[in-house]
């Protein structure tokens, strides 16, 4: 709740909530619109009426979308008998491709997360702990590279990944999406140990804990919040990005949630209630993760490392 002093009049009260309602009402009201366009029947965009919920409202995108009825889990099962994982995934794709979308989604953000946590928490702790040759110039680097524009970078992954051989695939994507989070959670995660006393990892040291101990049974814990907001940023970054991966994925077996919503538009018919339904649907596991997690998000912003 905001707090203003007592000299403050009713009227400033007034206009102050007046223009935080206002502002709620603008940012809220694009979702509703989404939402609403999701359940209208026959795939209307527009309509005249002012109602939240539209008339006749269905379900049946949702239902297209995620329904797995018995021909679909019999198809799969079928598929696994025959040929194991990978004839069940394919087939899945074929029955479902939107389950196909959010279980690749799920795969590369995972894997971005864990790679983006490992090393932002490492080089985090490297450049606020020791001093080496090219530690500045290997700082301002890093944060030079939050200067240009993701699309400058495709060319050059481009040729980098098919120089590796590994374009077109979960692993070339992971390390392009990294790539680009890395700068940022690395000087996250440095600004974030610089706050943590030394003093600790001395009396660690004095009590016989090795480097590596000290920075995985002392540091780290201190430096949760630090890591969950990285881990948050990390998968935001890669679960609904979609130029990077327009670039680097032409399977259409391995298309991620962004680039298999853009099926649903073609030149001459959109699929309004599929598309709506879509994207309803890839927000709700990143507010799901941001209300399990706001204890440690409003903790890392609110909190010091120490207590006295």
């Amino acid at each position: 709740m905001l707090k203003f002093e007592k000299s403050t009049s009713k009227w400033t009260y007034a206009a102050i909530y007046a223009a935080l309602t206002i502002v709620t009402l603008f940012t809220i009201y694009p979702i509703i619109q989404v939402i609403g366009v999701s359940l209208r029947p026959g795939d209307r965009l527009h309509t005249t009426s002012l109602s939240i919920i539209p008339e006749n409202a269905s379900l049946n995108s949702y239902r297209q979308l995620i329904g797995v009825d018995a021909n679909v889990r019999r198809h799969v099962a079928a598929a696994w008998a025959a040929g194991g994982v990978v004839a069940a995934y394919h087939a899945l794709g074929r029955e479902k491709p939107f389950m196909l979308w959010l279980i690749n989604s799920s795969i590369v953000s995972a894997m971005v997360t864990i790679l983006g946590v490992s090393l932002a928490c490492t080089a985090g702790y490297a450049f606020s702990r020791y001093q080496f040759i090219g530690r500045d110039a290997g700082l301002i680097a890093l944060i030079t590279t939050q200067m240009f524009p993701a699309t400058m970078l495709l060319l050059p992954l481009f040729l980098m990944l098919i120089k590796l051989q590994i374009f077109d695939s979960f692993l070339g994507l992971t390390l392009a999406y990294s790539a680009t989070a890395l700068p940022f959670t690395i000087w996250q995660m440095k600004g974030y140990y610089d706050t943590i006393p030394f003093s600790l990892e001395e009396a660690a040291r004095i009590d016989g804990c090795s480097q590596f101990k000290t920075f995985y049974q002392i540091v780290l814990p201190l430096a949760a919040p630090a890591l969950v907001i990285t881990a948050l940023f990390s998968f935001m970054s890669a679960w609904s990005e979609y130029l990077v991966a327009a670039v680097i994925i032409s399977d259409r077996s391995l298309f991620t949630l962004p680039l298999g919503l853009k099926l649903f538009q073609s030149n001459f018919d959109t699929q309004w209630g599929l598309y709506a339904t879509g994207a309803v649907l890839v927000c709700i596991p990143v507010m799901t993760l941001f209300l399990v997690l706001s204890r440690w998000l409003i903790s890392g912003l609110t909190l010091g490392s120490v207590k006295g």
